[in-house]
Formats: structure tokens, C-alpha cells, sequence
């Protein structure tokens, strides 16, 4: 270390100098001393301290009212020990970024820090096990990013107790044994690939890709299409084959381990049989199940046997043709369980289905004629493909384009995810349109006229800021809405699970934006559907898209009167209002409410406890807000990323704060109307 001498010499006098006044500076200097490479840090001059002129701020030193809130270091080819001790003094500390340098040995003791909220420190060389208790003290962590490092061992089961997990990144290391239960609703970006993980895909994970479980040829489950079954028994047949006599004639027989061997070899293969008899029973009942519903759609060509795509209703395996080679879309809608939804399955003439085929064709010519304007598009085109009738898709919005079934069952399908409502897949058309199909399983409310008549209303709404459906499917027990697929995804996966270039993009004047283009689109719905109770019903941050020009646009509105009312309540974010939960009151102030808490979710990058159907996870944002706002402690809310590169802007930050608080009011009657609501973020 005789390299070294004189920085550290310099750097005693840089501490002699800088400690008395500035004791953020003693520690980061303190850190900087750890490093073998600290000439990257050569801006970290004490004379001007790490927050106290902001044209002169250390760099890699995030600041917000003068105390040091983040460190993000990344790509500085820095290497030598992390003083823990030393970043343990920064009691404002909440993120630390040293992703993509040179640090090597065991896990940094961070866990000492329990108040970091992210921790990124993916592309080193760091080695070794991690505790399983590791992570028991930082109930506040959101994000971890361990990837492209070399650890080993369990993945540390204390990691099951955050509560608050956002994003979960341990690809390419060498993690061993089975995957923990994580089981935590804000759980949206999770990626486990190439490591030695062995065992079942936990059932809370299946919503994931595929590609977030690949590399691990010992992982098994229905979302990486191996079944845990054909492991089982490669692994008895394994058994077997190393079960052989052992060496010396019969003086080994009975040995005591010998017949404990036995015992265990016999009881793994009764329990193979017992699971084998499970699956064939499920394979029955969903055999049955997929008969019932091919009885249901009428054949298009009854002369013959060939086979046609159909709508799978009760399958929920997965299988390598109904999953996509580029895994699922991370952008998730919703968080939590998914099923995959287009299927191929064998149909059969029948002379009842002729005539069930004639009759749905009448009927749906009679819907066509009902509406000539702009927002219907079936004018010049066939009102079924093949004679299926109601087994097609009713076009009502042609500006895309012509969308026929025949043709969206052949396109390859991704899963997005599962909401209150149902579920969605994207899906590319032949054209090169990317489109998003929901399945809405709880739109049931509505004979097929009066559907008919309430989407075309929904799809003939025109408006920068709202995204109109382009076709629907109707079956009476489930229901197909197609809408166009927006590249950049929601607000929701923007906010809470993205870190690349589109989160980066997400600065106060973005965000501003998007509030604002949330805000005229609400008003908008609300002048068009004067008539509904919740206009727009279910509006949340996974239902706000994000086009490339970061503006919003508002989706999976006006579904209130299609929803059964048994369902409602459970299906749709509007009837999570305090006067709906105390009342059972809806009005359309419940919208405003549920804007209230998209703007409160906006400035301050917590995931809102609201979303969810429990108390567990998340952030009771209205409350956290109110409270602090009460004890003049508005700026501890914001965001810190926007609050670093914004800092003249703290001001309009905090008056936006106030505008969602008005919004979320408890009391409706004192609640902001949308006339209100607006001319107070154009004052911002």
C-alpha cells in the first residue's frame, strides 16, 4: 500500500480541514479513503461540502435539504472495502448505487443501513453466501439488484419478510437451492435466471416471464413449460441406477443404512404415484371442461374435422405453444396471478352448430346496423369469417385497422398480467399493429345488445389523453376487449419496476405532464358519460399508459355498468373511496379520489396500499401524506429522484401535494370537483 501514502496524508488534510463544518463530508471522505481507486473522486472537495452549492456538488453524491439522500457511483471503476462504518454516520441515506465497477469478496454489510430503500450492486465481482437473515432488519428496501456477481448459496430467505419489495434482480450468479415464497403484492420486476436453482416455481411467482427462470435446468413449473413430475421421476430413475448391489456379496445386505435407503427409494415412488393419479384427474377435469366449451362454438366448416382456433375458458397450464419465445412482457397491468388465454383446440361438425351459427350471424348483423358513424367498422367488411357469427371479433373502431379472430389466434401470445377484472396478453397482427386483449371476466352484467350498445359508446370517444377499444368477443360468461398496445407501458411499471431510460425520463416536468394529461382525460370521460356513476370506474396507475411522447393515456374506463355489483367492489380501484367503503355510496367523486392518489403515488414513487384488496404491503399514501403535511414536513415526501434535478422546483412540487390531498378528501362534499382540481394544476 506505499502507493497509497500520499493520498492518505492529503486526505487527513482534507479532513482536518472539511470535518468541523461539514460532518457528511468527514464520512464520504472517510469512504473515499477505503477505496483502491479514488482518484474517480477527485470532485469530492471539502472546502465546498457534498450538498452545499449545487453548481459544486461532489459527484455521485445526490443531496435534498443539504443532507446526502443517495451515493450513485455507478461505472466508476472503483474498487478496495466499502466502509459501512463510515456510511452508517449518513443517516439520510437511502439509496446506493456502485453497480458496473471492480469491488469483489463477500456481501458489504449494508444490512446495517436499515433505512436504504434501494441498493444496486450488479456488474461487480462479489462472491460468497449471504446470510439468510441478511435482510430481516431493512423493512424499507424496494429495490435489490444483485445481478452479474458470482454469489452462491440459498437466495437469503429473510428476503420473504420486505414487505415493501419492488424489484428483485439475481441473475447470473450462482444461487443454489429452491426459490423462497415471495409472496409480496408490489412485486413487479423479478428476474432469478442462470443460477443452480433447483425445485418448483413457487406458486406466487408464476405471473412472471418465463426468461426471469431460464439457465436453471433444475426449476420446474408450469411457467417454464417443465413439468415437476418428469424431474421427479428423472431423479428417481437416477436413484435407481446408483441403488445397485454394493461390492462384497451379501455381508452388506443388512446394514442399517441399506434399509433406510430402501425405505426412502419406496417412499419417493409411492409419492410419484400419488402424483401421477393428481394429474391425470386434473387432465380429465379440464379435458371435460374444453369439450363443454368447443360444444358451445359452432363449427366453421361442418364437413369436415379440421382443426380451428378456439377461446380456452378454464385452462390454466402453460404450454411451449401458447407461451412466447421472447418470454412475457415485463410491463406488467397488474400484479399477480396470470393464465394464458389463446388456445388451439380440435372442433366438430354437428348440425346444431349450423343452425346456433345461423342464428348468431343474425343477430350479429343486427348489432352491425345499429351503428353506421365513424366507430363502427364493419362497412365493407364481412360480418363473420368463416360463418362463426358471435365467435368473431366486432369490430368497433377501425382506425387500426381491420382485427379478424382467425387472425389474433395465430399470433404469438404474451402475458401481461392479472387484474380485478381479468387478464391480458399482447399479441402482433400480421399488419405489424400491436394489440392488447383483455379477458374480462367479471362484465357480466349486460345481454349482448346492451353491451354491444355500451362499448361502441366507450369506443367512440376521441381524446389525446384517452385509449378507446378497437373490437370485443361476447360470451355470455366471459367477455374479449381489444385494445391498441402502447410500447412504453404503464405509469404503474414506469414508477415501480423500470430502471432504464423511460424511468430516468420520469423528472418533474414528465411528471407534471402526465398528471396534467390524467387530469383533462378524466374531465373528458366525465363530460362524455355524464350518466354513469363512475365514469371512468377504475382509474389507477397500471391503467394509465405512457406513449413515446410521455403523454397519458387513460384505459379500462366506463366498465362500472357492465360489472356485476357482486364483483365490483373487489374488481374496479373507484369503489375503494371512503364513502364507497363506509357507504356503499358511488358517485363520480370516487374517480376524483382515485386521482388523488395517482397524483400523491406520482410525487412521491410510493406504491399506494389503496391498490391492494388487504392492508398488507404497499403505502397508505393519503394518510402518509396528510400527516406530514400537518407537521410542515411536505419536501421528506417528495420523490428523491425528481427532487435531486429539480431542486428549484420544490415549490410547484409541494402545491401539487396539496391539489392530491384536496382530491382524496374523506369527506366527499368537500372534495375538489375536476373544474377545481384543474384550474389548481394549471396554477402549478
Amino acid at each position: 500500500m506505499q502507493v497509497g501514502e500520499p493520498y492518505k496524508t492529503e486526505l487527513a488534510r482534507e479532513l482536518e480541514l472539511g470535518c468541523p463544518q461539514w460532518p457528511a463530508a468527514e464520512a464520504l471522505l472517510k469512504f473515499k479513503s477505503s477505496l483502491s481507486t479514488p482518484e474517480a473522486l477527485n470532485t469530492w472537495d471539502p472546502n465546498t461540502g457534498p450538498c452545499l452549492d449545487k453548481n459544486a456538488r461532489w459527484n455521485g453524491i445526490v443531496c435534498l435539504d443539504g443532507s446526502v439522500i443517495g451515493l450513485h457511483l455507478k461505472s466508476k471503476g472503483l474498487s478496495g472495502n466499502i466502509d459501512v462504518d463510515a456510511l452508517a454516520s449518513l443517516q439520510g441515506l437511502r439509496t446506493i448505487s456502485l453497480e458496473d465497477n471492480k469491488f469483489s469478496g463477500p456481501m458489504p454489510e449494508l444490512n446495517r443501513l436499515g433505512a436504504l430503500k434501494a441498493i444496486y450492486l450488479n456488474n461487480n465481482n462479489f462472491t460468497g453466501q449471504i446470510s439468510p437473515d441478511f435482510f430481516l432488519k431493512m423493512e424499507s428496501l424496494k429495490k435489490l439488484w444483485l445481478a452479474n456477481n458470482a454469489f452462491s448459496g440459498d437466495i437469503p430467505s429473510s428476503l420473504t419478510q420486505l414487505r415493501n419489495l419492488l424489484v428483485l434482480r439475481l441473475e447470473n450468479n450462482q444461487f443454489s437451492g429452491e426459490i423462497p415464497p415471495l409472496k409480496q403484492p408490489p412485486l413487479v420486476s423479478l428476474n432469478l435466471s442462470n443460477n443452480q436453482l433447483r425445485g418448483e416455481i413457487p406458486m406466487s411467482l408464476l405471473h412472471f416471464k418465463a426468461s426471469s427462470f431460464e439457465g436453471n435446468p433444475k426449476l420446474c413449473g408450469e411457467v417454464i413449460g417443465v413439468d415437476c413430475i418428469t424431474i421427479i421421476s428423472n431423479n428417481n430413475q437416477s436413484i435407481s441406477q446408483n441403488s445397485t448391489a454394493p461390492q462384497g456379496g451379501f455381508s452388506n445386505f443388512n446394514k442399517p443404512h441399506n434399509n433406510k435407503h430402501f425405505a426412502g427409494v419406496m417412499a419417493l415412488a409411492i409419492s410419484v404415484i400419488l402424483v401421477l393419479l393428481s394429474f391425470m384427474i386434473i387432465l380429465i377435469f379440464v379435458m371435460k371442461k374444453r369439450r363443454v366449451y368447443k360444444d358451445d362454438i359452432p363449427n366453421t366448416t361442418p364437413q369436415n374435422n379440421d382443426d380451428t382456433n378456439s377461446i380456452a375458458t378454464t385452462s390454466t397450464t402453460t404450454t411451449p405453444n401458447t407461451r412466447s419465445k421472447d418470454g412475457i412482457n415485463e410491463r406488467a397491468i397488474e400484479v399477480g396471478a396470470v393464465e394464458p388465454i389463446l388456445q388451439k383446440n380440435s372442433s366438430h361438425s354437428s348440425s346444431t352448430h349450423s343452425s346456433t351459427s345461423s342464428k348468431r350471424s343474425n343477430n350479429s348483423e343486427r348489432s352491425s346496423r345499429k351503428s353506421s358513424g365513424k366507430g363502427s367498422s364493419n362497412r365493407g367488411v364481412p360480418n363473420s369469417v368463416g360463418g362463426l357469427g358471435q365467435g368473431d371479433l366486432t369490430m368497433v373502431n377501425d382506425e387500426k385497422g381491420v382485427i379478424v379472430l382467425a387472425d389474433l389466434m395465430k399470433a404469438s401470445a404474451e402475458v401481461l398480467g392479472n387484474g380485478g377484472i381479468g387478464s391480458a396478453y399482447k399479441a402482433i397482427m400480421g399488419n405489424g399493429l400491436g394489440v392488447v386483449v383483455k379477458r374480462m371476466r367479471e362484465l357480466n352484467r349486460l345481454e349482448s345488445d346492451a353491451f354491444d350498445v355500451e362499448i361502441r359508446k366507450l369506443a367512440s370517444l376521441r381524446h389525446r389523453n384517452i385509449l378507446p377499444p378497437l373490437a370485443y368477443h361476447y360470451r355470455k360468461d366471459e367477455k374479449l376487449v381489444v385494445y391498441e398496445y402502447v410500447a412504453k407501458g404503464s405509469l404503474h411499471y414506469l414508477l415501480h419496476g423500470d430502471r432504464g431510460i423511460s424511468h430516468e425520463e420520469l423528472n418533474w416536468p414528465t411528471r407534471l405532464k402526465i398528471i396534467r394529461g390524467t387530469t383533462e382525460g378524466l374531465y373528458y370521460l366525465h363530460s362524455q358519460l355524464q350518466s354513469y356513476d363512475l365514469p371512468h370506474g377504475n382509474l389507477k396507475s397500471s391503467n394509465i399508459l405512457i406513449d413515446t411522447q410521455n403523454e397519458p393515456l387513460l384505459s379500462d374506463y366506463g366498465f362500472s355498468p357492465m360489472t356485476n355489483p357482486s364483483v365490483a367492489a373487489q374488481a374496479l380501484f373507484g369503489y375503494r373511496a371512503p364513502e364507497a367503503i363506509q357507504h356503499q355510496t358511488i358517485s363520480p367523486t370516487c374517480d376524483i379520489y382515485c386521482l388523488g392518489v395517482v397524483i400523491l403515488e406520482i410525487l412521491t414513487c410510493k406504491f399506494p396500499s389503496q391498490y391492494l384488496s388487504t392492508t398488507k404491503g404497499g403505502t397508505d399514501v393519503v394518510q402518509w401524506v396528510t400527516s406530514a403535511i400537518e407537521e410542515g414536513r411536505e419536501v421528506e415526501l417528495l420523490d428523491p429522484d425528481i427532487v435531486s434535478h429539480s431542486t428549484s422546483c420544490k415549490e410547484s412540487m409541494v402545491k401539487m401535494l396539496h391539489v392530491g390531498v384536496a382530491c382524496t378528501e374523506p369527506n366527499r362534499d368537500k372534495r375538489l370537483n375536476l373544474t377545481e382540481v384543474r384550474e389548481r394544476i394549471e396554477r402549478v
